[in-house]
């Protein structure tokens, strides 16, 4: 069994879980700005969330964290790189993202379960991921205002649910020392 010290979170995984509220909170109060600025702001959001899951990868050493954050990264920039095909394309890439994301959540959950870590909060995350992902899947053509709500109420859960877990884990760790 792997000591718990290991799985903790680092205050990186804080920052990505602001990060992403933050992101949130900027898609929901522009539905109507344009395509454009939201695929750009939602890739600048990506690019950034990616970079602390990198370094709280590189720190504790967690395979899924580096996963996530080069996934998020990547995204990031198609977004940023192709504005135009982005905007035509935006319902079906973020589906796609929070699918993925949603999916490896899921699997990390059962590794945290079974070394004693508080892993519902993730396994909550990944299901939300994956409902918002086959919501935009099923209805893409629902416009801007329901795409950039969908998102932007995801973004701003996984952040509270990402602080939420380091928190825990932060008291975990408190406890085993």
């Amino acid at each position: 069994m792997m000591p718990v010290s290991r799985y903790v979170n680092s205050k990186w995984n804080l920052f990505a879980g602001m990060m992403m509220i933050i992101l949130g909170l900027i898609i929901w109060f522009n539905p109507f700005d344009t395509l454009l600025a939201l695929a750009f702001y939602i890739g600048l959001g990506f690019i950034a969330a990616g970079v602390f899951y990198l370094i709280s990868s590189y720190e504790l050493r967690f395979g899924w964290y580096l996963l996530v954050g080069s996934f998020d990264i990547l995204v990031g920039f198609v977004l940023i790189s192709n504005l135009g095909i982005t905007a035509a394309s935006l319902p079906i890439i973020l589906a796609l993202w929070c699918l993925t994301v949603g999916i490896i959540q899921i699997i990390s959950s059962l590794e945290f379960k079974g070394i004693d870590l508080p892993w519902k909060w993730t396994a909550l995350m990944g299901y939300v991921g994956l409902f918002f992902g086959l919501v935009i899947l099923m209805f893409p053509t629902v416009g801007t205002v329901a795409i950039s709500t969908a998102i932007g109420l995801y973004a701003i859960m996984f952040g509270i649910l990402q602080i939420v877990e380091y928190r825990l884990c932060k008291n975990i760790y408190k406890r085993t020392c």
